[in-house]
């Protein structure tokens, strides 16, 4: 590291757990985010400003003035824009040393594959089951660690899913494919503003342990949050040896 980004990372490198080696792991670190929404907003706006060095953003809408409430990455006069290369701009004001890949489309299975195997971390931060699903196939095939995160309301979830340690579950474990969950969208339900900075700013941190090393991520465990009352809890999770997706896994 030069001297302006041991100035810049000054206060990771006095963390114990973090220091020199750790901000270095970040600074080569490679990170798909799935959305540049609620929860995208401040996974990307953390991870830029912590000097992860490469962010690719997949999103294919565009910055509406409804999403201005709560998507903080966005600016009003991005309204009618895309929603990547509005993240972008804002990024690049934030740490013009990250490399951003700002991809305006809707990933399926097949392109989330090749997206999450040159990244280190996947954090997904969709609003849909499909999408959700098809990164986690995606990066139990490939073993790489998702971040998965969901906003609505007043309630959160955040969980990692991290099949490079044996018996680990997987996303479709807690929610199989073809079960009675149905999407929930803000746009019909509401979302609590803050809601989405708090969910988005977990993944963040997970995604930040996941590259440094740093503590115990919540792999093996969902974290709920009640905004409302602002009450937390984490619930175990087991993996489902009858999961059609990581059973054999």
């Amino acid at each position: 590291m030069n001297d302006e980004q041991l100035l810049r990372y000054s206060r990771h490198i006095l963390l114990p757990q973090i220091g020199i080696e750790g901000q270095e792991k970040l600074l080569a670190a490679r990170v798909l985010v799935i959305g540049a929404g609620g929860l995208g907003s401040p996974v990307a706006l953390y991870l830029a400003s912590a000097g992860v060095g490469r962010l690719t953003l997949c999103d294919n809408e565009d910055v509406d003035l409804t999403n201005l409430q709560r998507q903080i990455v966005h600016r009003t006069s991005a309204i009618g824009t895309r929603k990547v290369e509005s993240a972008r701009a804002t990024l690049a004001a934030i740490n013009p040393e990250v490399s951003i890949a700002a991809l305006a489309e809707r990933v399926d299975q097949r392109r989330i594959e090749t997206l999450a195997a040159d990244a280190d971390v996947v954090v997904d931060g969709s609003d849909n089951f499909a999408t959700r699903h098809a990164a986690n196939r995606a990066c139990v095939r490939l073993k790489k660690p998702l971040v998965s995160g969901a906003a609505v309301r007043f309630d959160g979830q955040v969980a990692v899913f991290d099949l490079r340690a044996s018996g680990a579950p997987c996303y479709a474990c807690l929610f199989p494919e073809h079960g009675e969950s149905e999407d929930v969208r803000c746009a019909v339900m509401g979302v609590f503003a803050p809601l989405t900075g708090i969910v988005g700013s977990i993944q963040a941190a997970e995604a930040l342990k996941l590259v440094t090393g740093a503590g115990e991520t919540l792999a093996g465990r969902l974290l709920l949050l009640d905004a409302l009352t602002m009450q937390v809890r984490t619930i175990k999770l087991a993996k489902d040896p009858a999961c059609p997706v990581c059973g054999n896994a």
